[in-house]
């Protein structure tokens, strides 16, 4: 049950768990709960006799709430995939850092490891109020899993869709030692089953980590814009962009290395980039395939982003997006890939209406080879998502 009451001009949502969040005009708003915790009623006589679960063994959530800005939408009022996938990489942040430190050892900050495919199944415009809620679903002895919903409200309308859900992992390290991973507190599962399931996402995603490092030796080369101009249109050449970013304080956690969900933004945009060189139209992130990251990037490193088209279909398009970094202070270590990802986009029209997607040209072997790659993606995910609309709710 949850409540409010007005103090001071700021809206105060209580809740029967004991949290409480702050709600002003363009804040953001931030609620817990516990969710394996039960509350009792007062006149129930064994109250007192009944065992309440200690932090480290419950199950925590956390919601953030905040309103969309013009800075966070494309210059038709879409929001960015990117902005979307910040504010999910937070609240997994939060939750993953609070919760590994209910332990009495070392303080420690949950750094992201591994993002599992999302899809965005609703768009998202400016003035809409993105509800992020965010629980822990799964500890292994070195990483924490968290699963991420976001809602968007229409505060005119009062509608509500849900427009992405998605799952996180998350290593806690050290604030004394950066390369020392913590051990995770334990969280209790409702069932044997649900302990078991969760086991196998993650012995699945260990296995999926260990493939994706096989393609870290890819290369795409920058195209300056003269040259871009000698290619042909709907080629990979003509649309894949890279770009440049320097990590500075405001990116990056305690630790002083970047932020998951700041690498995020900078992919979708230079994946939107791309995907707006090929269609010449307004385009919107439809999905993105699971996120890795390799390598910690660390404060006063150059970044390059880079994104190359590697498929279409009808009326979607897949972009391939590295991120190397180097440091200027350590150049001796020289050039390192420390994050990989698929991006999937759509082309719409004035009316938000999906629109075919020119076919890409090919050119060599190569080419044909991840796009048929690609193309293997694409029909997969479909499956799974046909698979996933017949099954019994």
């Amino acid at each position: 049950m949850r409540g409010s009451v007005m103090w001071r001009g700021v809206n105060i949502l209580h809740n029967t768990g004991g949290s409480a969040a702050l709600v002003a005009s363009g804040s953001v708003c931030v609620s817990l709960r516990h969710t394996a915790i039960r509350v009792e009623p007062r006149h129930q006589p064994n109250t007192r006799r009944r065992r309440i679960m200690s932090a480290s063994q419950a199950t925590p959530s956390i919601q953030i709430c905040r309103i969309m800005r013009p800075d966070d939408a494309n210059i038709v009022g879409n929001v960015h995939g990117g902005t979307i996938l910040k504010m999910i990489e937070e609240a997994g942040c939060i939750i993953g850092t609070r919760h590994c430190n209910t332990q009495t050892r070392d303080r420690c900050v949950a750094a992201l490891a591994r993002v599992e495919r999302t899809d965005f199944l609703h768009p998202m415009f400016i003035g809409d109020v993105a509800h992020v809620s965010a629980e822990i679903t799964y500890t292994s002895k070195h990483s924490v899993e968290v699963q991420v919903t976001v809602l968007s409200e229409n505060i005119v309308t009062g509608g509500k869709k849900v427009t992405n859900k998605a799952t996180l992992w998350y290593v806690p390290l050290s604030l004394q030692n950066v390369d020392k991973i913590i051990e995770v507190p334990p969280i209790q599962y409702s069932s044997a089953e649900q302990e078991e399931s969760s086991k196998k996402r993650y012995e699945a995603q260990k296995l999926e980590r260990l493939e994706t490092i096989e393609r870290n030796g890819d290369v795409i080369t920058p195209v300056s814009l003269p040259e871009r101009h000698t290619k042909e249109p709907y080629t990979v050449g003509f649309s894949q962009s890279s770009l440049i970013h320097l990590i500075g304080p405001s990116d990056c956690t305690l630790h002083g290395f970047v932020h998951g969900g700041v690498t995020m933004k900078l992919m979708d945009e230079v994946a939107g980039i791309v995907a707006a060189r090929h269609c010449k139209t307004n385009i919107v992130t439809a999905s993105v395939d699971a996120i890795n990251f390799h390598r910690k990037i660390k404060k006063g490193c150059v970044i390059t982003v880079s994104g190359r088209m590697t498929f279409t279909s009808n009326k979607s398009m897949e972009i391939e997006v590295f991120v190397d970094a180097d440091s200027l202070v350590e150049a001796e270590k020289g050039k390192y890939r420390s994050v990989t990802a698929f991006f999937t986009y759509i082309s719409l029209d004035k009316d938000n209406k999906p629109l075919a997607v020119p076919p890409l040209k090919l050119d060599g072997e190569e080419e044909q080879e991840r796009f048929e790659e690609g193309k293997a993606r694409y029909l997969q995910n479909k499956a799974k998502r046909l698979a996933d609309q017949e099954r019994p709710q």
